[in-house]
């Protein structure tokens, strides 16, 4: 299987993999690496400092500048705009071209602009017109200028779970809990309510299923930003958000479901090597976490793709 160039295409690099389709007035230079079965569609051009990988697709008006790296699976829509210098001047060069990521899987909409040195994590998806300005997280559905989350691939399609966390009259024991996925739990905790107020409590050992060795609270957290991204080697988790609303997704490397937690008496159990991210914090919202061990930096696996490695491996001791 060769390559193939369009009449009025031009194809000067050598590097690029069987299959793949190079359209009318597409220009690729002579450095640039393209992989296998991709398409490069009309009135695109691939500079030289230009790798890209496997059965991508790359749909009109699109350029590719210096410094991009594109994995396999990956589709950019109709002009979406890459960019490699964050302070351009005209006839001014960069001592060095900043690189930007785009992971295998993601999908770019439609007149994007994504700015330059960032990342943007694997099977991600950019709504058409968002203006990327910060790395986007591994699965994240960014949409807006600036792009911000508003969801998390098969996540929001698959059933979020929410309990209806309103008191009851008098007093309500933990009686419900909620198997999510590998090993996390969601559980309705204990409320009593009289004339005085209500009161939330939850047993250590218990419906905390281990002894806490430290807590953290975290509020004031602006809408836009996200927390956590990230899992645990050994540290196991349980978060209750004391006021306010917050949406956590939590992923075992092969599923992946969201759960909101928007009231007291709602606990989350997170055992260690499961990936959690939090998210849609409302203005209120004040997350208290207990953690079974203390602080450790080398506790914490940050980069997503060690995270799947591990579980593949047979690293994910509970």
């Amino acid at each position: 299987m060769t390559i193939f160039v369009h009449p009025s295409g031009l194809c000067e690099s050598k590097s690029v993999g069987p299959g793949t389709r190079v359209w009318a007035f597409a220009h690729v230079l002579p450095g640039a690496q393209i992989g296998r079965d991709c398409n490069i569609c009309d009135h695109v051009f691939v500079e030289n400092d230009v790798i890209i990988g496997d059965r991508v697709t790359i749909k009109c008006g699109v350029q590719l500048w210096d410094g991009l790296r594109v994995g396999s699976d990956v589709f950019l829509g109709p002009n979406v705009t890459l960019t490699n210098d964050k302070f351009p001047r005209s006839k001014q060069y960069q001592e060095s071209v900043r690189q930007t990521f785009i992971a295998d899987g993601v999908s770019v909409g439609a007149n994007s602009t994504i700015l330059p040195g960032l990342k943007i994590g694997q099977h991600a998806m950019v709504g058409a017109g968002s203006v990327v300005t910060r790395d986007v997280p591994p699965n994240a559905i960014v949409v807006g200028n600036p792009a911000r989350i508003v969801g998390y691939v098969n996540a929001a399609s698959q059933t979020v779970i929410e309990v209806d966390s309103s008191p009851s009259d008098s007093a309500v024991s933990l009686l419900a809990v909620t198997n999510v996925l590998g090993g996390v739990t969601l559980h309705r905790l204990k409320v009593v309510t009289d004339l005085r107020g209500s009161l939330s409590v939850a047993q250590f050992g218990k419906e905390v299923p281990f002894t806490p060795k430290r807590y953290f609270v975290v509020y004031d957290v602006p809408s836009k930003y996200v927390r956590g991204e990230h899992a645990h080697r050994h540290c196991k988790q349980f978060l209750v958000c004391q006021r306010g609303c917050v949406s956590v997704v939590v992923d075992d490397g092969t599923d992946r479901k969201e759960i909101v937690l928007d009231g007291p008496n709602l606990g989350l159990y997170l055992p260690p090597m499961v990936w959690a991210t939090q998210y849609k914090y409302t203005s209120e919202a004040v997350m208290l976490v207990f953690a079974s061990e203390p602080y450790d930096s080398e506790d914490y696996i940050r980069d997503y793709d060690e995270f799947l490695s591990l579980v593949e491996g047979g690293l994910a001791a509970r």
